[in-house]
């Protein structure tokens, strides 16, 4: 990875988390519709983008997958990520691959929170 790309990510991520910061203080009194509705939007912007990545010129598209898909996507909400990932699955016709993909992730990551409650309180 380039010094130029590690700062278009920076750069995407630094703005993707100062939104997910306002989009919590928005909805403050409601802490899951924020979660929602960050990992909506970031899940609809991460497809939008990836559809669109593909008709720029290789350089452009680098920039843009750097600091839009990788960094304000991954700022603003892994959760787009996740699907991005599990969809590209389903697209190329692992099926069984994304259902798994699905059930582990949050299977695993439920039980990795426990873990680290935990561990926090001992």
């Amino acid at each position: 990875m380039t010094p130029g790309t590690v700062l278009w990510v920076a750069l995407g991520g630094a703005a993707g988390s100062v939104a997910r910061a306002f989009a919590g203080h928005a909805l403050a009194s409601r802490p899951l519709w924020a979660t929602g509705a960050v990992n909506f939007a970031g899940s609809l912007l991460l497809g939008w983008l990836m559809a669109r990545l593909a008709g720029l010129e290789p350089a452009a598209a680098a920039r843009t997958h750097a600091f839009l898909a990788v960094g304000f996507c991954g700022g603003f909400t892994t959760f787009s990520t996740f699907s991005w990932q599990t969809f590209d699955q389903m697209q190329k016709g692992q099926g069984s691959v994304a259902v798994a993909n699905m059930g582990l992730s949050v299977a695993l990551c439920l039980a990795a929170t426990w873990a680290g409650w935990k561990l926090g309180r001992t």
